[in-house]
């Protein structure tokens, strides 16, 4: 989709087009957060060092290229999250960068940031310091951590806290077998899932300011919603006090459920319930399967798994991937081919959903990056401003916010303080 097809009508106002931003958050999972927000229609003002900016910009390559086709020093990894968004330079060591800071915080209903535990009280931008100028401020911090405990000060990274969550316990393939061993998620998924729950956050505490007329603070922690994300395995240890174990690419509640060599590579077939299952023998021509007590459910299955996977991998054998989707895809069993990313993208139904956004740069190249999942009939996202040049809206944001004069803005310039 170009930017010329955004589906939102001229004119129309956006869920979040009454929301302002203030984004004062690096690397992903804030950046994940607020680019939510603006593909919503919250304008996001993103605040980044004078000079150097989100330390993801130099995260490459892959770079974002020009309209020559030329690299650019902005990496790809910094545009996948920050689509949407103004940014400015601001120092905050600077006590002039400080109040430029909270003078935009006192005309905003949401900040975000990432930095350390007290690292912004130090500069009197931390929430209890900016709620002074804004009560209905809704302030986001997010860490690794949290903002208490034995851990709070703690550094860390997503893939630290797959490990430590509990996400690489069950990830990766069976000790047992060759290759077996824990393994981390292949995106950096401790990320991704904190700037999302961070963005339910945020909206349920603007959603309650309507009530109150009064913001709060959000404490976000990587570690609490990478084990959050484990509910299912969680509470089943809960229940019965058994640690889970990696299955590799099987499932644990659910046979077959994995991935199966099959004549010209490999492909997945996931069946749900016994019915399925029925479907399933019935497309590989074994009635003997469907009718045998053993495996008619789902509980056999699991326990049984041992000696009936066996059977279904020599079985699926026999044909090749394109057969077998036309075989289980007309019994209603899912299934599917292991794409790649370019696999992905030329798949009927991704081009449909039209999950590749291109848009254009000020500088006439193009930058694609994946189109927000949200559908809303009335306010769907829109996608009015590529990921931003360093500083792009630094001018702009101070004269028309903050009222700033051009000699002002020409002496903070001077002073290296934006």
């Amino acid at each position: 989709m170009s930017l010329e097809e955004t589906p939102v009508a001229e004119g129309r106002p956006q869920a979040l087009s009454h929301i302002r931003v203030l984004d004062l958050s690096r690397i992903l999972a804030g950046p994940w957060c607020s680019q939510n927000l603006a593909d919503m229609g919250a304008e996001v003002i993103k605040v980044e060092r004078p000079r150097i900016g989100d330390d993801t910009r130099a995260w490459g390559p892959p770079w974002i290229r020009d309209a020559s086709g030329a690299d650019t020093r902005n990496s790809t990894y910094y545009a996948a999250a920050n689509r949407g968004k103004k940014s400015i330079t601001v120092d905050i060591a600077t006590p002039q960068g400080q109040a430029l800071v909270r003078q935009l915080a006192a005309r905003s209903d949401v900040v975000i940031e990432n930095y350390k535990v007290g690292d912004l009280k130090r500069y009197r931008l931390d929430y209890e310091c900016l709620r002074e100028v804004n009560p209905r401020l809704v302030y986001c911090s997010i860490t690794g951590y949290g903002q208490d405990g034995p851990s709070a000060n703690k550094p860390g990274y997503d893939f630290v806290f797959q490990a430590k969550g509990g996400l690489m316990s069950v990830t990766g393939e069976q000790d047992a077998l060759p290759g077996g061993g824990p393994q981390k998620a292949g995106i950096a998924i401790a990320d991704v899932i904190t700037g999302m729950y961070a963005t339910i956050a945020i909206l349920s505490a603007l959603q309650y300011r309507t009530v109150s007329g009064t913001g709060q603070y959000i404490d976000m922690a990587l570690l609490d919603c990478i084990v959050a994300l484990g509910g299912n395995q969680v509470t089943g240890f809960f229940a019965n006090g058994k640690v889970p174990h990696r299955y590799g690419n099987a499932h644990a509640s659910l046979v077959p459920y994995q991935v199966f060599t099959v004549s010209d590579g490999e492909m997945v077939v996931a069946v749900g319930n016994d019915t399925q299952w029925q479907q399933y023998c019935d497309a590989i021509e074994r009635p003997d399967l469907a009718g045998d007590p053993r495996w008619r459910y789902v509980t056999g299955r699991i326990t049984g798994r041992n000696e009936l996977v066996p059977e279904l991998a020599r079985a699926m054998l026999s044909r090749s991937k394109a057969e077998w989707i036309e075989r289980f895809d007309a019994r209603g069993v899912p299934c599917g081919p292991i794409n790649d990313y370019r696999e992905v993208f030329e798949d009927e139904q991704v081009q449909h959903r039209a999950l590749r956004i291109d848009m254009r740069q000020a500088d006439g190249g193009t930058v694609s990056t994946i189109a927000s999942p949200l559908r809303l009939c009335d306010t769907p996202p829109s996608y009015r401003r590529p990921p931003p040049t360093l500083g792009d809206s630094t001018d702009a944001v101070l004269q028309e916010l903050l009222g700033c004069t051009q000699q002002e803005i020409a002496d903070y310039r001077a002073n290296r303080v934006i």
